[in-house]
């Protein structure tokens, strides 16, 4: 019944179908029961170990859905914490705060309009995904009642100030007193940075924010709500030029996720944000971890290490970033995908902070980023590039056996590391596709590289 819904790191679909009301109702219900089964809740409060902090996005089907998934969480006995209309990262937040036994945002991210689904976490926020919890939740949800007495209690809760203290240590003392002016442009996408950004840094005296796509936050949008995309960054660009920017941010739907623009409209990859941002955290910390995911530049480990501190690959995806940030100790993480990972949210990821963050670098340098940047452009990239096959285990393995020399690692898909040049390749968890990266030290060994390597992945996915 439910496995039309469930994916790898969270529950996602098309709404009203497959993703209905009912159907909510059930993921409700197996969620509380999972979560209120979770070991190591008695060093909660004994009048908290029964609560989950709910929150939910701007679409238009999220009032019923969150509505109903609530009604299931009550019907299985668990209280209801409503945290209202916010940010992805706002509920692990929450969960923290609130000494919750876990949460649940109400987001199809950036998915089209037509989409909704749900993000969960236990407690601590710590990420649910298909090995860390999903498959029970959707087991439990399938055995679970499609109706039932609300037994739990629903308490609706404004946030939003104890938020916004949260994320303010991750700004610059002189922008938070006005003592230094940064102008940024910011398109949100028509979704959740639009209520985000104006109740976080609104009145920061030090922030002039040009506001792009901040109206109409209703699940409709301008273009769509996924910055990785080239062409919906073309609004962010072309204003951060215009109004005569120190930087573009383009957000995600759900607010978790956001891309960098340079003053002159370069888009400034993830990958570079990270080792750029990385080196300032390992200053502040003295030293210490940064994790990123294996997609990344060779550029990001070396200047991790140019900062004194280790890098550390991780698989990609959520909930092994948050993982590997445990176990390491990392002091920031970074993914090509726009989630920036902060030890001081609980090791999650955070829109908001990695807004923080980029303003306050760029201040503190004093030089224009694209600059900055232009030190982290070490060697080219294809970007990401799509493959149709039948058979992708077969696929990968053709790759391996075509560069014998080649160092192979296995962590996600196949990475094949030939020292001038290399390359990763692994299957989609939510399309029947490859995806590959590839990196070497000029434009043309790039092309040379992709030429070899294209036949043997299948059809290439033209955008």
């Amino acid at each position: 019944m439910l496995s039309q819904v469930f994916k790898a790191y969270d529950v996602r679909a098309t709404c009203p179908d497959p993703l209905s009301e009912s159907v909510a109702f059930r993921i409700g219900y197996g969620t509380a029961q999972y979560l209120l089964a979770q070991e190591g809740l008695d060093v909660l409060p004994a009048r908290l170990r029964s609560t989950i902090a709910v929150g939910h996005d701007m679409r238009l089907t999220s009032p019923a859905m969150v509505t109903a998934l609530q009604n299931g969480m009550r019907a299985a006995g668990a209280d209801v914490l409503d945290v209202g209309l916010v940010d992805t990262p706002f509920v692990p937040f929450a969960v923290n705060h609130a000494a919750c036994i876990g949460g649940v945002q109400t987001t199809a991210s950036h998915n089209p309009a037509n989409y909704n689904g749900f993000k969960i976490s236990k407690m601590r926020g710590k990420p649910v995904g298909e090995q860390t919890g999903l498959r029970e939740i959707r087991a439990l949800g399938e055995a679970g009642p499609g109706s039932g007495e609300l037994i739990g209690s629903r308490t609706e809760v404004d946030l939003w100030e104890s938020y916004r203290a949260h994320v303010h240590p991750m700004l610059a003392d002189n922008l938070r007193t006005g003592a230094a002016k940064i102008r940024v442009a910011i398109d949100a996408s028509n979704g959740m940075a639009g209520t985000m950004v104006p109740k976080v840094f609104g009145d920061v005296p030090g922030i002039e924010i040009i506001d792009i796509n901040f109206e109409n936050r209703t699940g409709t949008f301008v273009h769509e709500p996924n910055p990785l995309v080239e062409a919906n960054l073309s609004q962010v660009r072309e204003a951060t030029v215009a109004e005569g920017c120190h930087v573009g941010i383009c957000f995600d739907g759900d607010a978790d996720r956001c891309m960098v623009v340079d003053e002159q409209g370069g888009i400034v990859g993830c990958d570079l944000v990270t080792g750029w941002l990385g080196q300032r955290f390992l200053r502040a910390a003295g030293g210490g971890s940064v994790v990123f995911d294996l997609r990344s530049s060779h550029s990001l480990a070396e200047m991790v290490r140019e900062a004194g501190g280790e890098p550390v690959m991780g698989r990609v995806g959520h909930v092994f970033m948050k993982q590997a940030m445990a176990e390491h100790n990392a002091v920031f993480g970074g993914e090509l995908s726009g989630h920036f990972y902060f030890a001081e949210n609980f090791n999650a990821d955070s829109g908001a902070m990695a807004f923080a963050a980029v303003c306050s670098a760029i201040l503190e340098d004093g030089r224009p980023l694209s600059e900055i940047i232009a030190g982290a452009r070490r060697y080219c990239q294809s970007g990401e590039i799509n493959f149709e096959v039948e058979d992708k285990a077969a696929a990968m393995e053709r790759l391996v056996e075509a560069f014998p020399d080649a160092e192979v690692l296995r962590l996600d898909g196949v990475t094949v590391d030939h020292g001038d040049w290399w390359c990763n390749v692994r299957a989609s968890n939510t399309e029947p596709l490859l995806r590959l990266n590839l990196e070497a030290n000029t434009e043309q060994a790039v092309a040379d590289h992709l030429a070899k390597v294209s036949p043997l992945l299948g059809t290439r996915v033209e955008h």
